[in-house]
């Protein structure tokens, strides 16, 4: 029988799979809860994923638990796994998959779904929960793409609704009484289904709407200062200090910021002994303040002045993730000491839609905060937008790259060097989500999309700026995905049948092999992401984020009221 050593060296980046990672927890064999928590992407991505660390650290702190990773083989392994007989296993022991009490997928983003086809199968374990016995390990989904479980429903046993730490604590007490006990799956999937955040879709339990889960007291909620550090370069290869949850902004297409309610800080004080705990526990070069909007953090200052002889003595490094042009602080650069480069998102290139989104930034805004950034130092902008917004017009396009001209303009004024500027330009396509205010919008269509791309590239180009753009047909698919039904299981189930994995992946994504699999089902790409009538049932009807209907359709004709 061949090893999994004997494969490793024929694999691209064996590292992904070797384990031994640094500050992994020693495996527990007596634990009455053998728990694997797996991320339906490659290694170097899901060990950047500050959620899949704190439920790590928090299965592992249990006595009565032992929790491993496990990520998704990239094609190349998976092949060389299926060829030499060999079913995915635990990073760590690698244990077989099928060998767990609990299998947890954390479910980030729509086009990992496929993923989710490709792991059960390398592990032997059938797709659909109904096909599932008392042999097999139940299966748990987390994370953002939740709140709208439809699409993935039929595969799994248990899918959790909002903020984990809590709701996987209960669940593990649940699951290890009632083994104790004596008890079967259906028994313990009946009074799972009674856990606040819980949904079991298969077992015809009655459950009414789902409340979703949330942790209001972050100072005392469990947070991990002992991380596994990846073996190989992690996508953020960083130290991850989490200020708060939550966004008061409201940005009309953003999720984030309505699913997350309300906004939860963490004490200064509090931030600070986890910062000497990661410093301390990590070896990180680099901490990242981790926000939706991290400048809006209400004791920043105070965090950065306590933060500053920390991580100078200790030769680290502070960074901002993407930074509201409003929010920035001339001070930040006397802390975050990174001069390098600087992500703003204005979203839309005119003050018209940007009013519509309820991006509350002007173009004063915009150009005020590029110029005293440049005046810092930085000499690297990256910039954030989105096409294919609710009302968008020809003129708010042509305002893309009026808006780059402009800051531009303003290094030559503004740099405190001579350095040439670094400007990239990314432009995302809008997708609708639930929970949102646009939920009921459509998506433009497909070839719209490539027209809208290829018009802005071509007005970047004089300027000297290169244009990334997310691929077209991915955009359609995630939205298709997002606003979903449970009838698109049998469809993920088929692209996956067809080759489809890590679709993610630009080199791996096929827009065919989709629309191939949806025309199966008589089912149509544009026509499901079309506008969705107000009076129409959603498909996520049965969740409760704490955002109600009538709440966003009043933000919904709020937008429409600025045309």
């Amino acid at each position: 029988m061949v090893k999994i050593e004997q494969i490793l060296s024929k694999a691209v980046s064996p590292a992904r799979y070797a384990g031994g990672e640094f500050n992994v927890y020693p495996h527990k064999k007596d634990a009455a809860l053998q728990f694997l928590l797996c991320f339906p992407d490659a290694y170097e991505i899901g060990m950047s994923s500050l959620g899949l660390k704190i439920l790590y650290g928090l299965l592992n702190e249990r006595a009565d638990t032992s929790c491993e990773l496990c990520f998704a083989p990239l094609p190349d392994m998976g092949e060389l796994m299926q060829k030499n007989n060999i079913e995915l296993f635990s990073l760590s022991t690698r244990k077989p998959a099928k060998q767990f009490d609990i299998i947890g997928f954390s479910l980030s983003y729509e086009l990992c779904y496929t993923n989710i086809p490709y792991m059960l199968h390398l592990a032997r374990i059938p797709l659909y929960a109904e096909k599932r016995g008392e042999d097999f390990p139940i299966l748990l989904a987390g994370g953002v793409c939740t709140v709208n479980p439809a699409p993935f429903a039929p595969f799994f046993d248990i899918i959790a609704i909002g903020d984990g730490e809590e709701v996987l604590a209960e669940l593990a007490d649940t699951y290890t009484a009632n083994k104790k006990a004596g008890g079967s799956k259906r028994t313990f999937l009946e009074k799972a289904a009674k856990i606040k955040g819980i949904y079991v879709p298969n077992i015809g339990v009655k459950q009414g709407v789902i409340q979703r889960a949330v942790v209001e007291d972050l100072d005392n909620a469990f947070y991990p200062v002992k991380v596994p550090v990846a073996n190989t370069e992690a996508v953020h290869n960083r130290a991850m200090l989490e200020l708060f949850r939550g966004c008061a902004r409201g940005c009309r297409f953003c999720q984030a910021s309505f699913i997350s309610r309300p906004v939860r800080h963490r004490s200064p004080q509090k931030l600070l002994t986890l910062a000497q705990g990661l410093i301390r526990e990590t070896g990180y070069e680099e901490m990242s303040l981790s926000a939706l909007s991290a400048c809006d953090y209400p004791h920043l200052s105070e965090l950065l002045q306590g933060l500053k002889p920390l991580v100078q003595k200790a030769g680290v490094r502070l960074s901002l993730p993407s930074t509201r042009v409003d929010s920035f602080k001339i001070s930040l650069s006397d802390y975050a000491m990174r001069k390098a480069s600087l992500t703003f998102a204005p979203e839309a290139g005119t003050q018209r839609l940007r009013d519509i989104i309820k991006k509350n930034i002007s173009e004063e805004d915009i150009l005020s905060a590029a110029a005293a950034a440049f005046k810092q130092g930085y000499t690297a902008v990256k910039l954030y937008f989105m096409i294919g917004l609710p009302y968008e017009t020809e003129q708010d396009t042509d305002g893309i790259a009026e808006l780059v001209k402009k800051i531009k303009s303003l290094y030559k004024q503004h740099a405190s060097n001579r350095k040439p500027l670094k400007l990239s330009v990314s432009a995302s396509t809008f997708v609708p989500k639930p929970f949102t205010p646009f939920q009921w919008e459509k998506q433009i269509p497909h070839a719209e999309i490539l027209r809208i791309q290829a018009k802005l590239k071509n007005a970047l180009k004089p300027l000297g700026v290169k244009l990334s753009a997310h691929n077209a047909g991915a955009s359609k698919i995630e939205a298709l995905l997002a606003r979903g039904g449970q009838n698109l299981a049998a469809v993920i189930e088929d692209v996956y049948s067809g080759g489809g994995k890590f679709d993610g992946w630009t080199e791996y994504f096929d827009y065919a092999r989709w629309q191939n699999s949806l025309a199966k089902f008589n089912l149509d790409a544009e026509t499901a992401t079309g506008e969705i009538p107000a009076a129409n049932p959603l498909a996520w009807d049965n969740i409760n984020v704490g955002i109600t209907k009538d709440f966003l359709q009043k933000e919904l004709a709020r937008a429409r009221a600025v045309l």
